[in-house]
């Protein structure tokens, strides 16, 4: 493949636009098992599924994503002042300028500069006039306000002027000027794709992102003991009401104010900004395997929202839990909220199912599995795709699939029914199995999907269109509430500009992705995702486990209890059966073969007679190389003989 070196002191970047390839793993990562777990998949994750990124779409889902496109990026054009070239944050559903939001953040630039590529590359935009639109708002970055030691941009600024934002425009109260590290990471994350993908505008995106630096908000003490650290939420300037943590990890002589949060779990769109912080060196590689994949297995966090399953790996030193939800019949690593862009944004821009095969390769295809399946199968909706979104009954608010999240109070599809499947050991069910209410589905979370089921995708979407009128001038409304028809009529920049995103990849063999990434991000990312081995799993079926029946029997006049072990694990497996009457040992039960074994009532204990009582069966094999035992328990009832 012919690469162009763009000159820039962190990077060589390669101008090309097909999907990276396997070519750059400067270093391995060695991993250790720590513990084994049961249950866990008697398959490895990797070879149960894996991402399909290169599944074909027929001319006519073609044609449909070209006209959504066309669509959704009138409505990122109608949100952008036409002096600035700054987007607002939203607008209403009939994109009258009057109706755009007077604020917007980086993120929102972020997405407006890929958005403005993405149309190039699919020739809604000629070369001229994408030129002239990407130099326009570059022009006014370099104009905003910043923190200079850090080089990052504050969270709101008036799209019309450039202003940081310091009341808010609809009710008037202080806005405290805050400085994201996520928000930061879109920005910088966009500011990489205009310097690989035009030329003529490398030096002025480059030098906007040589002076971000992410190490501004990592904490290395953040896990004592971990031997990494994490990233805070971001920071202020000055002294903020509320919580606060004075600092300086920059080093730069004076203190910031920290958020007293840390981004600690690893399926979230926070994880833009470690990407970034590890690929230009202010961040080390261990702090990839510093997040939480689950919370740990124990009683002390049973208020996540259920008991993780897994097992501890050692990477780069770092113990981490590879835990993972059980979902249905399958396993999946969760987020905080449940929600897809949590899972999914990252990998917009960055081909961490292609580097990650055995760790997103896997989560990413179960992820939009647990979403279709709670829409149309767990909830009864009848459409899926949950994210943060508009609400369609005002405001904004948190959706996503409950079981799925690590919140203990979750994002719920529906905005009010909180699952609660307990945890095993520590506290009961409360809600295990309820009944949803209206359902607010987000066609944004929908889109994300189309690399790992693009049919499915594209049937809920034209579903969503014709059967509740989602859709709009501006392309798919921000949301919809399936029972009641509720739409939100409005459009947000974050959304539509992910949507942008997500349709340019599947036309265009992942045209961001390929001007996101360079040789020294592949080399120092790429690796680590490699690497690692999720406990996600699309077969939950475990590798030793029994269906078990007790009855008490009458023979004769003198009673007996009769116990029966059906293997239904994926090993042979040793059973022992125990009862207050005996027990017995069969080796090697082979998986759907049983054992039986009717135990006689002693005669010192009432020949005739067999009291309410409980059999235990004890299965033990051997799960790759490592000893697992489960037991069985089977509560049996009172019988009288005779």
């Amino acid at each position: 493949m012919e690469t162009r070196t763009i000159p820039g002191p962190r990077r060589a970047r390669r101008f090309r636009r097909s999907m990276v390839t396997a070519g750059v793993l400067a270093a391995t990562v060695g991993v250790t098992s720590a513990v084994a777990v049961a249950p866990r998949s008697g398959e490895h994750p990797g070879a149960v599924i894996a991402a399909d990124t290169t599944s074909p779409l027929d001319p006519a889902q073609r044609e449909t994503l070209e006209r959504y496109l066309v669509d959704t990026y009138a409505s990122l054009v109608a949100m952008t002042d036409e002096d600035t070239g700054l987007p607002a944050d939203n607008i209403e559903g009939d994109l009258d300028p009057g109706a755009r939001s007077a604020y917007t953040s980086p993120t929102n630039i972020g997405g407006w500069l890929w958005s403005t590529v993405a149309a190039r590359e699919a020739g809604l935009l000629d070369d001229a006039a994408a030129y002239e639109s990407l130099s326009r708002t570059l022009e006014s970055v370099e104009g905003l306000d910043r923190h200079e030691p850090s080089g990052m941009f504050y969270n709101w600024y008036d799209p019309a002027t450039g202003d940081r934002v310091l009341t808010w425009p609809d009710s008037g109260d202080t806005v405290h000027q805050f400085l994201s590290s996520v928000d930061n990471g879109w920005l910088a994350a966009a500011l990489r794709i205009v310097a690989a993908a035009e030329p003529r505008l490398a030096s002025e995106a480059d030098a906007l992102y040589d002076t971000m630096h992410f190490g501004a908000f990592y904490n290395p003490d953040a896990r004592p003991g971990v031997g990494a650290g994490l990233l805070r939420g971001g920071f202020w300037d000055v002294e903020p009401p509320g919580c606060s943590v004075a600092g300086d990890y920059l080093g730069a002589g004076t203190d910031v104010f920290y958020t007293c949060h840390h981004y600690d779990t690893t399926v979230s769109e926070t994880r833009i900004a470690t990407y970034l912080g590890i690929a230009d060196g202010e961040i080390p590689p261990e702090a990839y395997y510093a997040s939480y994949r689950t919370f740990p297995d124990s009683c002390d966090w049973s208020w996540q929202k259920q008991k993780p399953v897994g097992q501890t790996e050692t990477y780069l030193g770092i113990e981490v839990f590879q835990g993972a939800y059980p979902y249905r019949d399958f396993a999946v690593v969760p987020g905080w909220g449940g929600s897809m862009f949590e899972a999914l944004m990252p990998d917009l821009l960055v081909p961490e199912a292609e580097w990650g095969p055995t760790s997103w390769g896997v989560n990413h295809p179960l992820f939009v599995r647990a979403h279709k399946e709670h829409g149309l199968d767990e909830a009864g909706y009848g459409y899926w795709g949950f994210s943060p979104a508009s609400n369609p009954f005002g405001g904004y608010a948190e959706y996503g699939v409950d079981s799925i999240g690590l919140r203990s109070d979750g994002y719920l599809s529906d905005g009010v029914t909180v699952i609660d499947h307990g945890y095993e050991g520590c506290r009961e069910a409360t809600n295990p199995t309820p009944e949803f209410g209206d359902g607010v589905v987000t066609p944004h979370a929908s889109f994300l999907g189309l690399p790992y089921d693009p049919d499915a995708v594209l049937e809920n979407l034209e579903n969503l269109a014709t059967d509740l009128d989602a859709y709009g001038p501006g392309g798919f409304y921000d949301a919809v509430a399936v029972r009641s028809g509720t739409v939100a009529e409005r459009y947000l920049s974050l959304d539509q500009s992910m949507i942008v995103a997500a349709i340019s990849n599947a036309l265009d063999e992942d045209v961001l992705k390929g001007y996101f990434v360079d040789e020294t991000l592949e080399s120092r990312l790429r690796p680590l995702m490699a690497a690692e081995t999720f406990s996600a799993t699309a077969d939950l079926t475990p590798a030793v486990a029994a269906d078990v029946t007790a009855e008490p029997r009458c023979v004769a006049g003198r009673a007996y209890v009769a116990v029966r072990v059906t293997s239904t694990g994926e090993v042979p497996t040793d059973v022992e059966l125990r009862t207050p009457y005996g027990a017995r040992s069969v080796a090697g039960v082979e998986p759907g073969r049983s054992a039986y074994q009717a135990f006689a009532v002693r005669a010192g204990t009432g020949a005739g007679t067999v009291p309410a009582g409980t059999a235990t069966v004890v299965l033990s094999a051997v799960v790759d190389g490592a000893p697992v035992t489960e037991e069985v328990t089977a509560p049996f009832a009172a019988r009288t003989c005779g």
